[in-house]
């Protein structure tokens, strides 16, 4: 009985958690649904609501007592769904017809910019709120206490999908809204605003969003890593549900946090003399769930298969570099090899060189699959950390000299670019994306567990270079011979055959096997080349920090691969060459000057997206061929 008890608990605390899943991740699938745009800053808008929450409730308890709670709790709702209108129309409504990934960027940008927003406003220390005043105890199920606040949350899920269920379909702008998830154009030749219509979505969307959000307030306290924190498990309720699919939603919800809830119920069990923790599943469940559903049905369990948006910029042809272009290319090289020399007036300028080298080569290898291959990957940060964790376990565990360690480590990503890439090509889009950072959460915490072998959440130190490479221009000249080698292989790709026959994929997979062109074996070799490139930058981080950690396979890394391929230019070779010396050196240099760094950056990022939506070294080829043109009058 006393096992019964615990286990009814277990799921009535996973349920709780589910209805709380849900109110965001519901409002995430309206909005793609709708605008077809992937938003990143979804879990920032979740975190402004408990901020908000903090606030409003602070202020009107006093004034109306109890009540004011559920009131602030509406009020900052509200709030934060006005914040999400506004940012729709000043921003988003801008890129609707920009390319898929420059709208993750610029929403990338809102993140960065509402933490440093909450920052300033709520400052870097937790605040936890009141109980909600009639829902402080607790109701006894099975002689065992459960908080009558969950019980609320429980029923709080089921009213809200039921809500929109009727909104959605016995209203006027409820069937606006159902007919733009099948067909946009044709909504607006019936004479529907299109601009308003995404407008309230995107509202309704955020205030969802941050009514979940004023919801955990009597729960846990309000803290500025709640954005990336809930923003990971509603991608994967979205995505194992379907995309815009509201139901969908609801039961992969209740699926991932049942699933979470029964191994905590489980603990520690042991089998045929081994012990299995299942509590430390739970930081990789809902990875392992999308996985599997992704695998079994590419779309989800209740969404249809992705068509292509014809709100979309195409993607523009990889040009082969002109004639200027590799004379800069020259130039550059020449002052990459004669920058030592001035390493004593500037003595930081190796180790900020040395960091940047190391990111051009990882953006360098994700480049290689985004734009010629267009595949879109959120998890090639899986690849450069088993390249770091590859050559520390060479070294520390095996004992083998640093530069043997160095050309050895790649081969730990090859094998995790076999396995991920040959179920990640038979998907394309958003659930491609989707399942390359299920996989990378997966080693992720299997580095961050396996305490034995990784260090777990310590990590493993005492990775330095050979003696011959312990000064920082020794490693400095090996970093860049590696990164010119691994460049020059990822070009020679580029434009051989199987260059030209993964962009004949990208272009027009059905043409390109029409005419003989095995597509997903192409793009399965382009994953597995990427991904050992990746593994060697992976590698020289490992050595030129001393020290790894599961950091270094985090979803942060695999934002910044993408910023800095988005923010050269996904079309140029220069592209992930300028976008990682610029993200680098940005951030070094924003963050030496202010705490609020991050808003900072945001705010570049967003006004390179605004004015140079083909990237800085897209701009830049455009602006010479423009002035080509002039001068000479020959077509570009």
């Amino acid at each position: 009985m006393d096992d019964l008890a615990s286990f009814t608990l277990q799921i009535l605390n996973g349920l709780a958690s589910a209805s709380s899943l849900f109110l965001v991740s519901v409002g995430l699938s309206l909005i793609f649904g709708v605008t077809r745009i992937v938003n990143f800053a979804h879990g920032s808008f979740f975190m402004l609501g408990i901020y908000v929450a903090y606030s409003t409730v602070g202020w009107l308890i006093p004034v109306f007592g109890g009540a004011g709670f559920w009131v602030g709790v509406v009020v900052a709702a509200v709030l934060v769904g006005l914040s999400g209108a506004l940012v729709e129309i000043l921003l988003l409504r801008r890129i609707y017809r920009s390319p898929e990934l420059f709208q993750l960027l610029a929403t990338f940008a809102l993140v960065l910019v509402i933490k440093d927003l909450a920052l300033w406003t709520w400052g870097p220390e937790e605040l936890l709120g009141p109980r909600a005043p009639g829902l402080e105890g607790a109701v006894m199920i099975w002689g065992r206490a459960f908080p009558t606040y969950d019980l609320f949350l429980l029923a709080m899920g089921p009213l809200v999908l039921m809500g929109l269920s009727q909104l959605l379909k016995r209203t006027r702008w409820g069937l606006s809204v159902r007919a733009a998830t099948q067909d946009r154009d044709m909504i607006g030749a019936l004479g529907v605003n299109q601009a308003w219509l995404f407008t309230a979505v995107f509202a309704l969307g955020t205030a969802l969003a941050g009514f979940g959000g004023a919801l955990q307030l009597p729960r846990e306290p309000a803290s500025l890593e709640l954005d990336l924190s809930i923003l990971g498990s509603a991608f994967v309720v979205v995505v194992v549900g379907g995309l815009g699919s509201l139901s969908g939603a609801f039961v992969a919800a209740i699926l991932v946090s049942v699933i979470k809830a029964t191994c905590i119920w489980f603990g520690i069990v042991t089998l045929f003399g081994i012990e299995f923790a299942f509590p430390k599943l739970t930081l990789v469940a809902e990875f392992l769930v999308m996985a599997a559903v992704l695998i079994w049905r590419p779309w989800g369990l209740f969404g249809r298969p992705q068509t292509a948006s014809a709100h979309t910029t195409p993607e523009a042809p990889l040009l082969s570099p002109g004639r200027w272009q590799r004379l800069m290319s020259l130039v550059l090289i020449l002052f990459l090899v004669a920058l030592p020399v001035v390493d004593q007036a500037f003595p930081y300028a190796l180790v900020l060189s040395i960091d940047i080298l190391i990111a051009v080569l990882f953006a360098a290898s994700l480049h290689f699959i985004m734009g010629p291959g267009g595949l879109h990957s959120f998890g090639h940060a899986a690849y450069f950390g088993l390249g770091a964790y590859g050559a520390a376990l060479l070294v520390t565990g095996l004992s083998l000299p640093m530069p043997l360690a160095l050309v050895l480590a790649p081969l730990a990503a090859t094998a995790g670019a076999l396995l991920f890439g040959w179920f990640s090509v038979r998907l394309s889009g958003v659930y491609l994306a989707m399942l390359t950072l299920a996989f990378a959460q997966i080693v992720w915490a299997i580095a961050f567990q396996w305490d034995a072998v990784t260090g777990g959440s310590n990590g493993i130190t005492g990775l330095w270079p050979s003696p011959w490479l312990e000064s920082d221009r020794a490693y400095y000249w090996l970093a860049l011979a590696c990164l010119l080698i691994g460049l020059w292989v990822l070009r020679r790709g580029l434009f051989s055959a199987f260059g030209y026959a993964l962009r004949a994929g990208r272009d027009s997979a059905l043409r390109a096997q029409a005419v003989g062109i095995d597509v997903h074996r192409i793009q399965w070799m382009a994953f597995v080349v990427a991904g050992t490139v990746a593994g060697l930058a992976g590698a020289l981080f490992a050595f030129s920090k001393g020290s790894i950690s599961p950091d270094v396979l985090g979803v942060a890394r695999s934002i910044d691969g993408l910023v800095m391929v988005l923010l050269g230019g996904v079309q140029t070779l220069a592209g992930p060459v300028v976008g990682a010396a610029a993200f680098v050196g940005l951030h070094d240099a924003v963050s030496q000057y202010t705490d609020y760094w991050r808003a900072t950056l945001g705010a570049i990022i967003l006004l390179l997206v605004l004015l140079f939506p083909q990237g800085i070294a897209g701009y830049a080829v455009w602006l010479v061929d423009r002035l080509k043109w002039r001068f000479t009058g020959k077509p570009a």
